[in-house]
């Protein structure tokens, strides 16, 4: 039976363990978004010893595409983007801390590994909602690289934010039990 559960980075290893896959997740408070050109920057500074501009223990990531918001809306439409183009460096973010990750489509068999080892969880959002979910967005703030445009990394300051566990810190994975399920 599937439950849903209310979070709010920064997330606990306790919190995660507690996710299973097909679970609804109610995120609120402030989360991150990053995207490819975010990420490369993010490992960059890992690699070479540097602060990140924020810090990642417990922390929530999304994969957003943002459309350019309408006066007085702090976001336009605001939907998940691939996850899979970002799995080169989701390891590397996982072992400083990242908790959870929000985007759509598979995860790569080492980054399911490392969420097992690492103890995080994928939450998928569902593509094609993005003036939905744009909805549970109450304040964008760039807080680094606004040269990078929509791919800056952002914070979102986030109400109700709904997305489903899509990989568990169990190894669970909501993507091959639905097409096992259903191939049958």
């Amino acid at each position: 039976m599937n439950t849903r559960h209310t979070l709010s980075a920064p997330l606990t290893n306790e919190q995660v363990e507690i996710l299973h896959i097909g679970d609804e997740v109610l995120l609120n408070g402030q989360i991150y978004v990053a995207r490819d050109a975010a990420h490369k920057r993010l490992a960059d500074l890992i690699e070479s010893g540097q602060t990140l501009p924020f810090d990642p223990v417990g922390q929530i990531i999304y994969y957003m595409g943002p459309t350019p918001a309408k006066p007085g809306d702090p976001i336009g439409s605001a939907g998940p983007t691939t996850s899979g183009r970002v799995d080169p460096y989701t390891t590397l973010l996982l072992s400083i801390g990242i908790k959870a990750t929000i985007g759509k489509g598979y995860r790569s068999q080492s980054v399911r590994e490392a969420m097992q080892t690492y103890k995080a969880v994928y939450l998928a959002a569902i593509g094609g909602t993005g003036a939905l979910i744009s909805r549970s967005i109450v304040e964008c703030e760039v807080v680094a690289w606004p040269e990078l445009g929509p791919e800056a990394l952002q914070r979102l300051t986030v109400e109700n934010f709904s997305c489903f566990v899509a990989n568990d810190v169990r190894g669970g994975d909501l993507y091959r039990q639905g097409r096992k399920q259903f191939s049958a």
